[in-house]
């Protein structure tokens, strides 16, 4: 944040006086940021727990790190950890740059410059994954889910996610598969090992007719109706005459 610069005008000269408060706020949020990196950074390794951090009236502590995570969770739906980490890295280095005497802005362009040779690099180093290749497919969803709650259902959870995402993606486009033709129906009872994928409709409906009536059909037709089928409501306006 740059220092806060007030002029006072007067009819004989021009008075400079510099308003700066104490506490520069950009160490301020340096500080908050790697506090925030160093404390999230134990949960990657394999005895890492999740963490919660907020301040004394309990609003969220460094909200940009806490929207960074947000924004990579919206994306890609996973490394909400690893990007929080590699920020903090990044800010401790900036940090050092700003107290040897560089501008924030040089500091600022040098980061924006190493993002893209970083994009560069990861570029060259990515192995293409092929639709038809469901093995590669259930590694890489059973890596993202070690990091995960569900870790120890990853064998179970990691080929049902696949499947899922390979019977609504178009072979010719699958960079435009819509992940919202897959819903997830939450139901309570029973545990994550009665996770299963259905390929068609789920009706959450109960049985209107549980007494006596069958609840289980074989090989059902399901008939598909877009008009009304109740019967028609009668019209009880009517005109009344008395004479």
């Amino acid at each position: 944040m740059a220092a806060a610069l007030v002029v006072l005008k007067s009819r004989s000269s021009e008075t400079f006086v510099d308003n700066r408060p104490k506490d520069d706020v950009r160490m301020a949020n340096i500080a908050g940021a790697r506090s925030v990196a160093n404390t999230v950074r134990t949960s990657l390794d394999p005895k890492g727990i999740d963490k919660m951090i907020s301040t004394s009236s309990g609003e969220p502590a460094a909200k940009f790190l806490v929207e960074l995570s947000k924004s990579q969770d919206v994306v890609p739906g996973d490394g909400t950890t690893t990007v929080v980490v590699i920020a903090g890295a990044i800010v401790k280095a900036s940090l050092n740059l700003l107290m040897s005497g560089i501008h924030p802005t040089t500091v600022s362009d040098a980061v924006r410059k190493v993002s893209v040779k970083a994009v560069d690099i990861l570029s060259s180093m990515a192995v293409p994954v092929e639709l038809s290749d469901r093995e590669s497919l259930v590694k890489s969803a059973s890596t993202s889910l070690n990091s995960k709650v569900v870790s120890q259902y990853s064998t179970l959870l990691a080929p049902l996610a696949v499947d899922a995402v390979l019977s609504v993606v178009d072979p010719n486009n699958p960079d435009l598969v819509n992940l919202k033709d897959i819903k997830i129906v939450k139901k309570l009872g029973g545990t994550v090992v009665d996770t299963e994928l259905i390929k068609g409709l789920v009706f959450e409906k109960k049985v209107s007719h549980a007494a006596g009536g069958p609840t289980r059909v074989e090989n059902a037709k399901i008939a598909v109706i877009q008009f009304q089928i109740s019967p028609p409501k009668t019209d009880i306006e009517q005109s009344i005459v008395v004479s």
